[in-house]
């Protein structure tokens, strides 16, 4: 990969732009700057394993050369002081920021529609949505923008939308990336995630970004393994690994075209020497809940900076209270709002035990039903990335639908496990994504079967 791709970044993204319904991915870009950065790495002695190559990165991770506004209004116009981790190590590597992409205000949503710039429109189809939070890089990366670009994930923030724009995407195991300058949502639930047009590119941003970081304390120190899957030349290259298929990622309700495009998966996977397995997460059911707990709670700790005070927009007032009520209620939009405001009561005096503490007990049991099943002898999990092919934009405006949007990927964030989905095939010219779930760091194992798959499937993952 080399400069002329940093070229044909914004050649694809002029396309974009000028196509009749713009998708919107970006919320700022840096042509002239990104043009001269990669003339300077090109002409470097020796170059990165991503010499040139252009990348995009979500806007609530920090950088110092765009804004980082997380969608919203209270933060129009804010520049970091510093830059995060990942975009660091990208750097290092070679890469190309070419532009922040656009995102649910803080995070916080499914759809990539509770944005202060409107919302992103999925390259596979403009009236539908791209999923959510991380939409604008999803997008990117389906349109051909970038092969490569920065999520983040809460409840499946990057593994919902790839599902919905027919790319892969990749949540590592919590710890394993650095969340320095990831702007905090829910601090238990975050990861920085890394969006790629095959598994090879995704796995490349993932091996760049991982590693321990000091100015991370929940940074795992671990070695980071070699995880790009090579190519084997078996008949079988997975015999010996289990694939579990958890029966409550299966329900009667499913859409049977959805199940019709997993069930041929593992037969592929079959094929390719490894074992299907029933399996059983009991507490599945639970995670919903539990997670519309967890993270408004974090979030209404977390988003208690935004005042005003210290940076971002400040409104006036008569008094400091005035300008820190009138601060938040034109800075925040409709879905922050909510969020903050039942994390705030599930946190206060006579609700805490009941729910909080419930919910962080429920957790545990979520996370040790993985536990159970990968101590069994299974290697990794095989289940449909979300519920649904993507939607009509506007077609969850009830909250309580959208947030069923994440009902098969919640489960890992509050596990920490690793997870990834890929391209499994298309419902009515829509993509499926099929979703893998490993044990804490196997990643390797995970990205072993998705590459085997990949391969297998070749153009039926897009048909």
């Amino acid at each position: 990969m080399s400069y002329h791709t940093v070229t044909h970044a914004w050649e694809r993204f002029d396309v974009v732009l000028a196509g009749a319904d713009g998708l919107n991915a970006f919320v700022s870009v840096d042509r002239d700057g990104s043009r001269m950065e990669a003339d300077r790495i090109m002409q470097a002695q020796h170059l990165g394993p991503l010499a040139g190559v252009p990348v995009a990165i979500k806007d609530n991770i920090a950088t110092l050369t765009l804004p980082t506004t997380c969608a919203s209004r209270i933060l129009a116009g804010y520049i970091s002081p510093f830059e995060a981790t990942a975009v660091q190590r990208l750097r290092v590597a070679g890469a190309v920021v070419i532009g922040k992409t656009n995102m649910d205000e803080f995070a916080m949503g499914s759809s990539t529609e509770n944005s202060a710039y409107g919302p992103t429109r999925n390259p596979i189809d403009s009236s539908r949505v791209p999923g959510g939070s991380s939409g604008g890089s999803a997008a990117a990366v389906a349109a051909g923008v970038v092969a490569i670009a920065l999520g983040s994930e809460t409840g499946g923030s990057v593994r919902q939308p790839a599902a919905f724009c027919g790319v892969v995407g990749i949540k590592p195991t919590y710890g394993r990336v650095s969340r320095h300058g990831l702007v905090a949502y829910a601090s238990s639930l975050d990861n920085i995630g890394v969006f790629g047009t095959s598994v090879h590119h995704a796995a490349l941003g993932l091996q760049t970004i991982a590693g321990h970081d000091p100015l991370d304390a929940t940074s795992a120190h671990r070695a980071v393994p070699r995880m790009i899957p090579e190519p084997s030349d078996a008949s079988q290259p997975l015999r010996g690994i289990v694939v579990g298929r958890p029966a409550e990622y299966f329900p009667p309700s499913l859409d049977p075209r959805i199940r019709h495009h997993c069930d041929r998966a593992l037969d592929q996977l079959r094929a390719l020497g490894a074992e299907v397995r029933d399996v059983s997460l009991p507490n599945t059911d639970l995670a919903i809940p539990v997670y519309y707990i967890i993270a408004p709670a974090e979030a209404s700790s977390n988003l208690a900076r935004f005042d005003g005070v210290r940076y971002g927009r400040r409104a006036g007032g008569e008094g400091l209270r005035e300008m820190y009520e009138r601060t938040r209620a034109e800075g925040f939009g409709a879905e922050v709002t909510r969020r903050i405001l039942l994390g705030t009561y599930v946190l206060s005096a006579g609700y805490y035990d009941a729910y909080y503490r419930r919910a962080q007990a429920v957790r545990q049991r979520i996370t040790q039903d993985f536990a159970n099943v990968f101590t069994d002898g299974v290697h990794v999990l095989f289940t449909p990335t979300a519920p649904t092919t993507a939607f009509k934009l506007g077609g969850h405006a009830d909250p309580y639908e959208m947030y069923l949007s994440d009902i098969f990927t919640v489960t890992a964030n509050l596990a920490g496990i690793p997870a990834m989905s890929q391209p499994i095939g298309r419902v009515e010219g829509l993509p499926v994504g099929g979703q893998l779930m490993a044990a804490h760091f196997d990643e390797v194992i995970m990205l072993r079967v998705a590459g085997a798959l990949e391969r297998r499937l070749g153009a039926e993952a897009h048909q």
